[in-house]
């Protein structure tokens, strides 16, 4: 483990290739990010332009001999290629510039391994790194004597990895059996959910975009007595790894489940899809997804598209989609347009959310409005059966039953029509 102390930090130099000038493939500012996430840091960076990734060393022979002085004259610790790797190419490269050598994919396993606190995310990451490093192993036992500690190190570690291929397959096995299990019980408490007709609402976007920062804001703003069940939030990249439900009731009284899921990042390791691919498959029975962005993102059309992407991967079907652009306090000007499927909110500074459980509640439920009731006391069960499903107003008890104020959705209209005196809203 690293010590959080600027001279213990393991020291990396991050390297990427610019395919043909693309910016995807060159998107440093994320990878240091990342590297930060591991509370490591980054003391340079190389690029090289190529029209394509050579397969034996990833780069070219003399940009990997720059690389090694200049890791030498850094004393970098560790470099990083921003780009997954084969077991082969990271032994030749290592061969090379004679220090540990990882990628992407293993630097995002290992903040995964890092962030995991439910017994669920720590079997899914290990199965993720299990997954990732098997088809390796042959590439990477010759430097796995050279690894110690930093990144890279956490979760499955050297004597594991050391044992031949059925231990290994072996413990994938028993990993799987117990998400298996795990996904029994998640499958049951969905069913419940189903049953009692409690539409979800998912959270999806980029990691950091403020997902677990909104769920926790809509919990204070509906009072929906859940404020000390407070989600977990850090200005950091995947804050947060388990998926959290919420009750939240809608402005009309109806109530919604809004689950946050784990943030996506560009390049998401396919293992880590397929490990938590139990908890990311709840966004295949929402109701409605929220993509929330953060519109002050520099590359908010690329996070947007990948964001996109994944959730058609995993959700398989046709579902409502809303555009949620947040942080819009930290903009100068706040005349956002908003339209049907797009808004514009600030979670941190509550801003817009009345509009946007307004739209969360049309989307679901559909258009409602304020009526006036009068129910005879002899049938006082329909009033104690609208007063525990939503708000009611100025109740007024006399000798012939009660009357009050509530609001009645559109596709119910019918089973109350016989008590309702106006429509006052």
């Amino acid at each position: 483990m690293i010590e959080n102390n600027d001279l213990n930090k393991e020291k990396c130099l991050i390297v990427a290739i610019n395919i043909n000038n693309s910016e995807e493939e060159n998107d440093l500012d994320e990878l240091e990010d990342l590297v930060a996430a591991c509370e490591a840091e980054v003391v340079g960076t190389v690029t090289q332009n190529r029209r394509s990734k050579d397969a034996n060393l990833y780069i070219g022979l003399g940009k990997l001999e720059e690389i090694k002085v200049y890791a030498e004259e850094l004393e970098a610790d560790t470099i990083i290629f921003n780009d997954e790797l084969t077991g082969s190419q990271i032994r030749n490269i290592e061969d090379i510039v004679e220090i540990k050598v990882i990628d992407r994919t293993t630097l995002i396993l290992d903040i995964f391994a890092r962030r995991a606190l439910t017994n669920e995310g720590k079997l899914q990451v290990e199965l993720a790194q299990l997954k990732y490093k098997l088809p390796r192993l042959a590439g990477l036992n010759a430097g796995l004597s050279k690894q110690g500690g930093g990144i890279g190190s956490k979760g499955p570690g050297e004597k594991k990895l050391e044992l031949d291929k059925r231990h290994i397959l072996r413990r994938v096995e028993e990993l799987q059996d117990q998400l298996n299990r795990i996904e029994k019980v998640r499958e049951t408490k969905r069913k419940k959910r189903l049953k009692d007709e409690v539409p979800v609402v998912s959270i999806v976007g980029y990691t950091n975009a403020g997902k677990s920062t909104l769920l926790n804001a809509l919990m204070e703003y509906s009072n929906t007595g859940d404020e000390d069940k407070q989600v977990f939030v850090k200005d950091m990249l995947f804050a947060t790894l388990d998926t959290e439900h919420r009750k939240i009731r809608l402005p009309g009284g109806r109530f919604v489940i809004f689950s946050d899921t784990v943030g996506f990042i560009k390049k998401l390791p396919t293992q880590i899809v397929k490990a938590f691919k139990g908890t990311l498959e709840e966004i295949q029975y929402a109701s409605l997804i929220l993509h929330v962005m953060d519109i002050n993102d520099e590359h908010l059309e690329l996070h947007k598209q990948t964001t996109t992407d994944l959730v058609e991967q995993i959700s398989g079907k046709d579902i409502p989609l809303a555009s949620v652009y947040n942080k819009i306090d930290k903009q100068t000007d706040k005349n956002f347009l908003q339209t049907n499927n797009t808004l514009y909110i600030s979670a941190t500074s509550k801003i817009n959310l009345d509009s946007l459980l307004e739209y969360v509640d049309t989307a679901i439920n559909g258009e409602k409005a304020n009526y006036l009731l009068k129910i005879p006391n002899s049938d006082l069960k329909t009033y104690y059966e609208i007063y525990g499903k939503r708000y009611t107003f100025n109740e007024e008890f006399d000798a012939e039953g009660v009357s009050f104020e509530s609001i009645i959705y559109d596709d119910e209209i019918d089973n109350y029509s016989k008590y309702i005196v106006e429509k006052l809203s």
